[in-house]
């Protein structure tokens, strides 16, 4: 057993359980929780109330009771261009305490974990990896794109959409067909944002089915999975198979091998060092650039594309091909193990393989991979960009900056055209703690991009990106304006140099001046309750995760 029980307790519990129907025999089973993140505010969770059944009984066939816990599960973009959105990234901490409460509290001998979303999977895998008893996540699949008049859309489609539409370019009746059209179906949004880089992430560590992060949801596919997974938990009990027995350095590394070869999300350099050092493993922003070198996209599917989607990353061959394609190439660790078997494993299952899809690593699309880390004098410690998502012709780039102090303020000023091609946009207090909170930037660059300006405006801040933002946009900026990092002492005018081919981002600015303007300096302080308040006095920068776990 993995759970430790005296007489008397084992006696309490199931008398509580004797309550609710559970048989004295049933009792005796090792008890299963199923943390179910489903929720009707969220596509890509609502799928897991049709699947709950036949994990249950799968686990009873096997020895197992599951029992089915609620957890929450929410979704970035309901609440985008929104102060709800300050929540977003701290609920990926919030999710991990749910996940350890429910698993120590109830004293459950193994768990599967339903999450697709951005911060749902690090938040569950986080707490999987400080609670240590066995676990499995299933991941919800993708959604189909939508159609209008023709053109692929997906979510991001309706934020761009809008800027043109405030524009004048696009009729209010084409506007309101994207935002009727975009989405179709439930499931991860289609394109490689946070969601679909994290359930790759959740695979590549060892915790998922072999597919599941390249797999249409609601298909039978994506069913016979959850049928694995519900397998496979009773078998890691009875085995006693911890994540901390197969979850290493190189898992996390395989992960930036990965998404590197996919064009993943930004999103990522928050993540994956988070969730690692809950394993006590150390990734960095450096661990990413060193990996950016070495590992070439091979993949790219939308921003990194402007029409594939999940669709064709599926039918090219999905996960187990780029991993696969990695393998050949000694760019992975192929021993690196899980609970449904090696990286080797995965990509021996992989059969169909459409070399104009996942391109093989001697053919790349681009031979360094998706991220870049930038240093200079401003974001001394790192910042972020995806150059997988921006176009080469602008990976150099100057102008004076354009001073913001919120993402609301900025895109207004977009919209109302106050802002001109080759203007270098600061858009700062966004960060962890200047928000708090650090939410998307990616209504500001949706609405560059809506207007046709995605090679004509830079944009440097604080906050953090979705998966889908294209554009020149670099983010993660540490340390952050509210530390008193020196994006916070930028001017209009100052003139900005971006070179993401030599790695810098600079200001035309001495130490000398930047001294000078530091001193007396008083951050902008502005307002958070309850939660965002604790997170913000508890959070570590973005450089270290963003996490207040970071021991």
């Amino acid at each position: 057993m993995i759970r430790q029980w005296n007489e008397e307790a084992l006696d309490h519990r199931n008398t509580l359980l004797y309550a609710m129907g559970i048989s004295e025999e049933d009792a005796k089973r090792p008890i299963i929780g199923i943390i179910n993140s489903w929720n009707e505010m969220n596509p890509g969770h609502f799928p897991f109330k049709e699947v709950i059944p036949l994990m249950k009984e799968e686990v009873y066939k096997a020895g197992g009771l599951a029992l089915e816990l609620p957890t929450s599960g929410i979704c970035d973009g309901i609440c985008s261009n929104t102060d709800g959105d300050r929540y977003t990234l701290p609920a990926r901490d919030l999710a991990s305490s749910d996940v350890e409460m429910l698993a120590e509290l109830n004293m459950l001998e193994g768990m599967i974990l339903t999450a697709t979303c951005d911060k749902v999977v690090p938040g569950v895998i986080m707490g999987a990896l400080r609670v240590n008893i066995p676990t499995v996540i299933f991941t919800g699949g993708y959604m189909s794109p939508g159609n209008y008049k023709g053109k692929m859309l997906t979510l991001t489609h309706q934020k761009q959409a809008y800027a043109a539409y405030i524009e004048g370019s696009l009729s209010k009746e084409d506007y309101k067909g994207i935002v009727k059209s975009a989405c179709p179906n439930a499931g991860a949004c289609p394109f490689m944002g946070t969601a679909n880089t994290m359930c790759a992430c959740a695979e590549i560590l060892g915790f998922s089915p072999h597919g599941n992060a390249s797999v249409k949801s609601l298909s039978k596919e994506w069913f016979d999975m959850a049928a694995d997974c519900a397998k496979k938990i009773v078998e890691g009990v009875k085995k006693e198979i911890r994540p901390l027995d197969f979850v290493k350095q190189s898992s996390f590394e395989n992960v930036v091998r990965y998404m590197m070869a996919t064009g993943g999300s930004s999103n990522s350099v928050l993540h994956i060092p988070a969730m690692a050092r809950q394993a006590g493993f150390d990734i960095s922003p450096d661990t990413f650039d060193k990996i950016s070198k070495e590992v070439p996209v091979l993949n790219a599917i939308y921003p990194n594309h402007k029409t594939h989607t999940m669709v064709e990353f599926d039918k090219g061959g999905g996960i187990c091909a780029v991993v696969k394609e990695l393998l050949k190439a000694d760019k992975i660790d192929g021993q690196a193990g899980g609970m449904f078997g090696t990286i080797a494993d995965k990509a021996a299952l992989s059969k169909t393989s459409d070399p104009e899809i996942i391109h093989p690593v001697s053919n790349p699309i681009n031979p360094q991979g998706g991220l870049a880390v930038l240093h200079g004098n401003i974001g001394t410690e790192s910042a972020i960009v995806k150059f997988s998502a921006v176009d080469k012709s602008v990976w150099k780039f100057s102008g004076p900056a354009k001073i913001y102090e919120s993402q609301d303020d900025a895109w207004n000023a977009i919209l109302k055209d106050e802002i001109a091609a080759g203007d270098v946009v600061i858009i700062r207090y966004e960060g962890p703690k200047g928000s708090p909170g650090m939410p998307h930037m990616e209504t500001f660059m949706a609405a560059v991009l809506g207007k046709n300006l995605g090679t004509k405006i830079a944009l440097v801040s604080d906050g953090r990106f979705s998966g889908a933002t294209g554009g020149l946009a670099i983010g993660h900026i540490s340390p952050e304006a509210y530390d008193g990092g020196n994006i916070a002492f930028i001017r209009n005018g100052d003139m900005i140099h971006i070179d993401i081919e030599k790695r810098t981002l600079n200001a035309d600015i001495s130490e000398e001046e930047f001294a000078k303007r530091r001193k007396g300096f008083k951050p902008i302080e502005k307002s958070a309750m309850g939660w965002l308040k604790l997170y913000r006095k508890n959070t570590t920068s973005a450089h270290k995760g963003a996490t207040i776990y970071w021991d």
